[in-house]
């Protein structure tokens, strides 16, 4: 693997609990100072953050991944606004009413929509 930016915070991202910088150099397969420079500029670019961690008496720094903003396109199906975002109940998604007649709703929407252009390239 190369020593990318776009690696290196891949690989932090990918865990929760963050990354040891000391490892991460290892993972990447590049030299320390390399590391080094990588994880400035994802700070620099405030991508991640550096927490001083101490392993067996040697200090290194757990490397987190920030969380960005949402995409809001992530929120929407078509037109419509996912329930869950004004929604305070607590439920278990698997068994939430609302999230499964907006589903259903979508999947009619769909359909409706396909049916419409199949009959528009037939005529």
């Amino acid at each position: 693997m190369t020593g990318t930016d776009e690696d290196a915070f891949r690989i932090i991202a990918s865990s929760p609990e963050g990354v040891l910088q000391s490892e991460l150099w290892k993972i990447l397969g590049v030299d320390s100072r390399k590391c080094s420079r990588i994880v400035k500029k994802l700070l620099d670019t405030n991508r991640v953050e550096r927490i001083e961690h101490r392993q067996d008496g040697i200090k290194t720094f757990r490397l987190i991944a920030r969380k960005g903003p949402a995409d809001p396109y992530c929120l929407l199906a078509g037109d419509e606004l996912i329930p869950c975002i004004a929604c305070d109940e607590d439920c278990v998604v698997e068994d939430c009413a609302r999230l499964l007649d907006w589903m259903y709703q979508l999947a009619i929407s769909d359909a409706e929509e396909l049916s419409s252009d199949s009959n528009k390239t037939e005529n």
